[in-house]
C-alpha cells in the first residue's frame, strides 16, 4: 500500500475517532501524535490539520452540493472520507483531482455501505466542476 494511502487511511481514523468521542480534532490529533508507537506520517498529520483549519468551509461546500444529504444523515465514514477528499482538491496543488477522488472512493469501498462509493465519487466530482467559481 503507498505511504500515502497509509496516511489517508490513519488521518480518516483520527478523524472518525474525533467525531465519535466528541472531542476536538486537534486534541484527538496531539493525542494520537504522543501515544503512537511509530511517529505518524507527515501527510496524515497535514490532512489532520488541513481538515481542521478548513472544516467549515469544506462542510459548508459539502452541505451545498450534496443532493439530498444533509452532514449529518451521511454515514461518518462517508463524511469524513469527503472532508478530506474535499481538502485534497480545494487546498492541496499536489494531489491531482482524480487522485483525490480515487483515493477516496476506494477508502469508503472498503469502509462503508455499498452506495458510498458512488455517493463519493459524484459529490467530490461535483466539487472540481464548481471548483474554477469558488473562493476558498
Amino acid at each position: 500500500m503507498p505511504a500515502r494511502t497509509r496516511a489517508r487511511k490513519r488521518a480518516l481514523d483520527i478523524l472518525f475517532e474525533s467525531e465519535q468521542q466528541g472531542l476536538a480534532l486537534g486534541a484527538t490529533l496531539a493525542r494520537r501524535m504522543a501515544t503512537a508507537e511509530q511517529p505518524l506520517n507527515e501527510y496524515t498529520i497535514a490532512l489532520v490539520e488541513g481538515v481542521n483549519v478548513h472544516q467549515e468551509r469544506i462542510d459548508e461546500l459539502l452541505s451545498t452540493y450534496s443532493e439530498g444529504w444533509t452532514l449529518d444523515r451521511m454515514p461518518a465514514v462517508d463524511r469524513n472520507v469527503l472532508r478530506m477528499g474535499a481538502y485534497e482538491i480545494l487546498f492541496r496543488d499536489d494531489v491531482p483531482d482524480p487522485v483525490a477522488i480515487s483515493e477516496a472512493v476506494n477508502l469508503v469501498r472498503d469502509l462503508s455501505t455499498d452506495e458510498s462509493p458512488t455517493f463519493v465519487n459524484g459529490l467530490l466530482a461535483r466539487l472540481i466542476s464548481v471548483k474554477p467559481t469558488l473562493s476558498h
